[in-house]
């Protein structure tokens, strides 16, 4: 009882400086003694079981005084301790030195236990080709002021790119969640890590907020504003490399991810996520995030089996933007990651640059919108259409902005992207009067039937009439990338350019980044040779003869390659 006193001070005292491993392990001593104590005042043990138990507790208790840096109780066989004034000094002597003997050995026990521990958990991880990183959103401090988006993925410095998702949790202006079901479950796995991923020499978290609501915040007279605009707010940046390593390991700890916000509301993004990373501190003046992070080895549904504690069905998965190493069965995919990178626009007949607002949707070549296929985040639903961030007054704007494409297979082939371009106004009455003034596209299938190529890629800037841009028919026929229209002959600049109808190729230029993940599309030729083999049995041989020179790693992401497995066999 006398020990329970003591100890609960110094607990205390453990959670005011946050010393958390501390207070983790003198809670645990405290609830055995507790539970000991209850059994030794019930009075219903055996002598031997009593005797027994007595030596835990005083084993226990000065195992914890040692730890605790206090005083040790020196006692005898039966863990009674002794009166120094009938005790001969001698006998105090060597009844010490057995007791710091013993609490000696106990914390090289411990110490030996945590290290099996760690070798145990590193052996399960080296044994492991697949990872996620657990993330739990606790709390997001800022002053917003409106309705925001914050968006969380993975990124690596060395090379400023995003290689997750985005796991998406829409916030409120009254600073909860918007779902607010979700409240205390803002829950998400980033999926896919492999020895590569273990091999990177930095890998950061990055919480990206985007304002959703006035161009500027410093007007109040919301009635004549236009609503609804998405707008650069700030990053918190966090370096996550040694939890992806495995060489910290506390699921119970929360981490505080400091804000920055972006200068003046027009910084792009990456650039302060950039600067950040290379900055020694932030003033973030008490405002950031509140998170739990947590590596678990395995794929998607050996997490969900071995972790359900951790993760459920509500948990959002972020998959990493390309295959993981080892591709399981039943892992079809049809994911297109589009990038919005950056553009040039020309001010026009106004006096400033404009407020350039992208929007991303997927039609046919009937000119049906698909709906509901582009995916802003893990955890949110699907929409038809993504607008981009608004950098106010910006000639050149840099976006890097990713979402998820998802068509279905049978619809790839007739689906284009379209990006559309307008000007946006600060003012609601002129926001409406402003049209479309330019139009981009490309194909997702080329000609000999393979898929866009992962990189980026120089969109041809179109203008006409607002009405004839959102008809698919007047721009299909064109050329859609500069390096498709120098392929046919023409030049960009150029000024004799045939068969463009009502459209011309505006001065103006946008690029976007594209990455393919198909377990069934590819955009190799000669693997598709092989895998539309039934059509033309006549060029298998050849086809055969060609996919020896097709990377392995191709072959193996496409599923399809069964069908032509016992011919190759053969």
């Amino acid at each position: 009882t006398t020990t329970l006193r003591e100890w609960s001070i110094i607990w205390r005292q453990l959670y005011v400086v946050n010393n958390r491993e501390m207070f983790r392990s003198v809670r645990h001593m405290i609830y055995d003694l507790i539970e000991w104590r209850s059994q030794i005042l019930s009075g219903t043990l055996p002598q031997d079981e009593l005797k027994e138990l007595k030596k835990k507790v005083t084993a226990k208790i000065d195992y914890g005084n040692r730890i605790l840096d206090l005083d040790l109780v020196v006692r005898d066989e039966d863990g009674n301790i002794l009166d120094p004034e009938q005790t001969s000094t001698i006998s105090l002597f060597r009844a010490h030195e057995i007791a710091s003997k013993q609490v000696e050995e106990r914390l090289l026990e411990e110490k030996s236990q945590k290290q099996n521990i760690d070798i145990n958990r590193q052996a399960k991880f080296a044994a492991t080709p697949s990872f996620a990183l657990f993330v739990n959103l606790k709390n997001v401090v800022c002053k917003i002021g409106e309705d925001a988006e914050v968006l969380m993925s993975l990124y690596d410095p060395h090379e400023s790119k995003f290689i997750s998702e985005n796991y998406l949790v829409r916030w409120s202006s009254s600073g909860l969640p918007k779902d607010i079901d979700r409240l205390h479950n803002l829950r998400a796995v980033f999926t896919d890590l492999g020895s590569k991923d273990l091999k990177r020499e930095k890998i950061s978290f990055v919480c990206q907020i985007v304002r959703v609501g006035r161009m500027e915040l410093r007007d109040n007279n919301t009635r004549k504003l236009t609503s609804g605009l998405r707008r650069p707010f700030g990053v918190a940046v966090m370096d996550v490399t040694d939890i992806i390593n495995g060489k910290v390991d506390d699921e119970d700890k929360q981490h505080f991810i400091p804000f920055q916000p972006v200068a003046g509301e027009n910084d792009f993004l990456q650039t302060v996520i950039n600067k950040v990373i290379a900055a020694k501190e932030v003033n973030h003046k008490g405002q950031g995030l509140w998170v739990t992070l947590k590596l678990l080895p395995g794929d998607i549904h050996q997490i969900r089996k071995e972790f359900p504690h951790l993760v459920d069905r509500s948990t959002a998965v972020a998959r990493k933007m390309g295959f993981p190493e080892i591709i399981m069965p039943g892992d079809v995919r049809n994911d297109i990651y589009v990038t919005l990178v950056q553009g040039d626009f020309d001010k026009g007949s106004k006096t400033t640059a404009k407020n350039v607002e992208v929007t991303v949707s997927v039609y046919d070549e009937d000119g049906k919108r698909l709906e509901s296929v582009i995916f802003p985040g893990a955890g949110d639903e699907a929409i038809s259409e993504y607008k981009s961030v608004i950098y106010y007054q910006v000639k050149q704007p840099r976006w890097f902005e990713t979402v998820k494409v998802a068509i279905p297979i049978e619809d790839v082939n007739r689906s284009h992207l379209r990006f559309t371009f307008r000007h946006r106004s600060s003012q609601d009455s002129k926001d409406k009067s402003e049209k479309i003034f330019a139009l981009a596209f490309v194909k997702l299938m080329r000609y000999d039937g393979t898929t866009l190529r992962d990189g980026e890629h120089d969109l041809i800037v179109y203008k006409a009439e607002a009405k004839k841009l959102e008809d698919a028919s007047t721009y299909l026929s064109l050329p859609s990338t500069k390096i498709e229209l120098e392929e046919k002959g023409h030049s960009a600049t150029g000024k004799s350019m045939q068969n463009l109808g009502s459209c011309t190729i505006s001065k103006d230029s946008f690029q976007i980044s594209t990455l393919v993940c198909s377990t069934k599309l590819t955009q190799n030729v000669d693997l598709l040779g092989l895998l539309k083999w039934r059509s033309n049995t006549n060029l298998l041989q050849q086809n055969l003869k060609q996919l020896m020179k097709v990377d392995g790693g191709e072959v193996v992401k496409r599923h399809k390659i069964c069908e032509a497995a016992d011919i190759v066999l053969y």
